[in-house]
C-alpha cells in the first residue's frame, strides 16, 4: 500500500542522477550530403584539383620533346577506349541506345573541341592563365545558358559566390591581357586566348548536353564516346595540320600517362557532379584547377606568378569556399531535409507536444 501511495514515487534526489546525454537520431533519422553537396565535392577534389596537373604536365611534355596538341589529345583518349570493353560485358551498346545516340556523339565532340582548343592555348599562354579564361568563360557561360534554357534559379549566396570567382579570374588574367606585344608574338598570344575561351564555351555546352542525357549506363557511354570521337579527329588533323613527333625521353612519356590518367579521372568526376548540382556552381568550383596551375606553374615550370595571380587565386579560394558553405545542407537517410538549405539556411524544430512547427533562422 505504502509502494502506491503517490508520496513514496517521488524521485530519489539523494541518489546522483546519471548524466544526460543527447538522444541520438533513429537511424532513418540520420544527416547525409545532399546531392548537391555530392556533387560539389566530387568537382572539387576529383575535378578541379587533378585537372589542375594536365596543363602544367602538357606544357612540360611540349617543352621536352616539342609533342604537338592533338598528339596529346590523340594520347589522352587512347585511356577512354578500354571503357568499351566495359560497356560490352555489361551487355550495353557502346555507342548508347538509338533514340540519344545523336546527343551523345555531340557531347563528345564538344569535350574534344574544348580538349583540343585548351591543349593547343597552353602550348603558347602560361598554363595558369590559359586554365584561367577556359574556366572563367565555362563559368559564366554555364550560368547563361542555365539560366535561359532551363530556367533554373541560383541563390544570392550563389550570385555572389560565381561573381567572386569571376573577378578573381579577371584580376589574374587582366594585367597580361594589358602589356600583349605587337607582332608575331602577340598575334600567338591573343590566338592562345581566344582558344582557351572557345575551349571554355565548348565545355558549358557539352555539360548542358550531357545533362539532357538520361540512359542507365550514360556515364561510361559518354567517356567512351569521347574517346571515340577525339581519335576520329586527331589522327588525320595530326597527319595534315601537324607533324606528329615520337616522344625521346621518360620524362615525356611519364607526362603523357600522367595526363592520361588524371583527365579520364576529371572527365568522370566532372560528368557525375554536373547531373548533382548547378552546372554554373560545378564550372566555379572547378575553378580550384587554376589555384593548382599557378602553383604548378611557379614550382614545377618555374614561370613568373604575379602578385595579381595570387591575389586572384585568394579570391577563386575564398568565391569557392562561399559556394560550397552555401550548398552544404543535411539530408535525413529517409531524403527528408533535416537541416535547412546549408549553413546560411535555417532550421525547423517540431514541438510534438502542440502539434506545431518552430522556425528559427541562424543566418537572417
Amino acid at each position: 500500500m505504502a509502494g502506491s501511495h503517490p508520496y513514496f514515487n517521488l524521485p530519489d534526489f539523494i541518489q546522483p542522477s546519471p548524466p544526460s546525454t543527447p538522444p541520438s537520431l533513429p537511424s532513418h533519422q540520420r544527416c547525409w550530403p545532399s546531392d548537391a553537396t555530392k556533387g560539389l565535392l566530387v568537382a572539387l577534389l576529383g575535378g578541379g584539383l587533378p585537372a589542375g596537373f594536365v596543363g602544367p604536365f602538357s606544357r612540360m611534355a611540349y617543352q621536352a620533346s616539342h609533342l604537338p596538341s592533338l598528339e596529346l589529345l590523340f594520347c589522352r583518349c587512347l585511356f577512354h577506349l578500354p571503357i568499351g570493353l566495359l560497356l560490352k560485358l555489361r551487355g550495353d551498346p557502346p555507342l548508347g541506345p538509338p533514340d540519344v545516340r545523336a546527343r551523345a556523339c555531340l557531347h563528345a565532340l564538344l569535350n574534344v573541341l574544348s580538349i583540343g582548343c585548351a591543349y593547343s592555348a597552353v602550348q603558347v599562354v602560361p598554363a595558369g592563365n590559359a586554365a584561367t579564361v577556359r574556366k572563367g568563360s565555362s563559368t559564366v557561360c554555364s550560368a547563361l545558358l542555365a539560366l535561359c534554357l532551363e530556367s533554373q534559379g541560383l541563390s544570392g549566396y550563389d550570385w555572389c559566390g560565381l561573381l567572386g570567382s569571376t573577378l578573381g579570374l579577371i584580376i589574374i588574367v587582366g594585367p597580361g591581357l594589358g602589356t600583349l606585344q605587337e607582332g608575331t608574338m602577340g598575334f600567338y598570344t591573343a590566338l592562345g586566348y581566344v582558344l582557351a575561351f572557345l575551349g571554355g564555351l565548348a565545355l558549358s555546352l557539352g555539360l548542358l548536353v550531357y545533362r539532357s542525357l538520361d540512359f542507365p549506363s550514360c556515364l561510361p557511354t559518354v567517356a567512351f564516346l569521347f574517346g571515340l570521337v577525339g581519335l576520329v579527329g586527331s589522327v588525320p588533323g595530326l597527319f595534315v595540320l601537324q607533324t606528329p613527333v615520337l616522344p625521346k625521353d621518360p620524362l615525356s612519356w611519364s607526362c603523357l600517362g600522367a595526363v592520361g590518367i588524371l583527365a579520364l579521372v576529371s572527365f568522370v568526376c566532372v560528368s557525375y557532379a554536373v547531373t548533382k548540382a548547378h552546372p554554373a556552381l560545378v564550372c566555379a568550383v572547378l575553378h580550384s584547377e587554376v589555384v593548382v596551375a599557378l602553383m604548378l606553374q611557379y614550382y614545377v615550370l618555374y614561370e613568373t606568378v604575379a602578385p595579381s595571380d595570387i591575389m586572384g587565386a585568394g579570391v577563386v579560394l575564398g568565391s569557392i569556399a562561399i559556394i560550397t558553405a552555401q550548398n552544404l545542407s543535411c539530408e535525413r537517410q529517409s531524403g527528408e531535409k533535416s537541416m535547412g538549405a546549408g549553413l546560411f539556411g535555417a532550421f525547423r524544430q517540431v514541438d510534438r507536444s502542440r502539434g506545431r512547427g518552430k522556425e528559427v533562422c541562424l543566418f537572417p
